[in-house]
């Protein structure tokens, strides 16, 4: 996923020492990149290319400035870039640019993109070859270093991502019958005066999951109104990145700067009534402020960060999957308390 950043250096910066990504590849006027510099920063399967204009006016420079920093392009890889961007503008899709193929040292890539939600776009990628960068004005950096500490982020588990009431019948139907997602669950979740409407969908391979939250009008305004008045319309809210040891990785990135949300303790006293037995897990999680839920098929275990930015509204999610192969009921309204305590303690501070 492609970030739209102030400064490509600086967010590249902070994903390095705070989470632990590499530098594995730049871009810039040097390699063919007129008026921009890119980063691309590796972790486990996860690639994140942080992007900044080099000029005051171009449409990363308009972007952050209605939005802020944060994701802009989703890429999709697929076998045919071409007839996956023909399926999507078929069923309505916005084009936004044409099929185009790339000669590269070690192959081709083969690129398509169409406008996905907000001002948000999907890019098609389908490589000639294994290994290659996402694009032909990357260059491999030489010497990317190693992370200190280890890996402890290895997956994109899922997008989160805010949409304004209304639009969450068009959104579900183009990722359905413009990319061939299916709906995986749907959810209406209550917490307080507030409320909202989810619905997930997930690619045809599984290894792709949007978890889309709409406000209810009819409800009090919650957080879902307040991410979309600060970043100016729908967007992606936050990023799961999968762990297989949540604990480590928590006292790992709290250590290198990361500030998580803190979970009170009652949560903890009526936990394991709602999921099951946790063992000696339960100390642990409620030492570290990590969340449970369970499903059908087992346990996951989940935190998120404290937004980084002025406005509030990006931020990242770890979280552990033990055996869960959904969300769990628990685990969306987690999520909703969770950013709620969070914008208590902004307001009292």
């Amino acid at each position: 996923m492609e970030f739209f950043v102030g400064d490509a250096r600086q967010a590249a910066f902070y994903y390095r020492t705070a989470f632990g990504f590499r530098a594995i590849a730049e871009g810039g006027p040097e390699t063919g990149l007129a008026d921009r510099r890119s980063i691309l920063l590796a972790q486990g399967d996860i690639r994140l290319l942080m992007t900044s204009d080099l000029t005051s006016d171009g449409p990363v420079a308009r972007y952050v400035a209605r939005h802020g920093d944060g994701v802009a392009n989703i890429a999709l890889r697929t076998a045919d870039a071409e007839g996956a961007f023909r399926r999507a503008v078929g069923q309505g899709a916005e084009p936004v640019a044409a099929p185009s193929v790339a000669e590269q040292p070690d192959g081709t890539v083969t690129t398509a993109a169409v406008a996905a939600f907000g001002d948000i776009v999907h890019t098609f990628v389908q490589y000639g070859h294994e290994g290659q960068l996402p694009g032909p004005q990357l260059r491999a950096l030489k010497n990317p270093g190693d992370q200190t500490g280890g890996e402890q982020l290895h997956t994109l588990d899922h997008f989160a991502v805010c949409l304004p009431a209304g639009e969450m019948a068009r959104t579900i139907s183009f990722y359905q019958d413009g990319l061939g997602f299916d709906e995986a669950f749907e959810e209406f979740i209550e917490v307080g005066e507030q409320a909202m409407e989810s619905k997930v969908v997930r690619s045809a391979s599984g290894a792709i999951t949007f978890t889309f939250l709409e406000p209810d009008v009819r409800r009090k305004p919650g957080q879902i109104n307040a991410f979309l008045e600060a970043h100016g319309g729908a967007g992606v809210q936050h990023l799961a990145f999968g762990t297989s040891d949540i604990a480590t990785a928590v006292k790992k990135l709290s250590a290198d700067g990361v500030e998580f949300l803190h979970t009170p303790a009652p949560y903890y006293e009526a936990v394991e009534g709602r999921v099951g037995s946790l063992g000696g897990d339960l100390d642990v999680l409620r030492e570290l402020s990590v969340l449970a839920d369970r499903d059908d098929w087992g346990l996951l275990y989940q935190i998120f960060t404290r937004s980084p930015h002025a406005r509030g509204t990006f931020f990242l999610e770890l979280i552990e999957r033990r055996g869960a192969q959904t969300f769990g009921s628990g685990n969306i309204k987690g999520l909703y308390e969770a950013v709620e305590r969070a914008r208590a303690d902004a307001g009292a501070r």
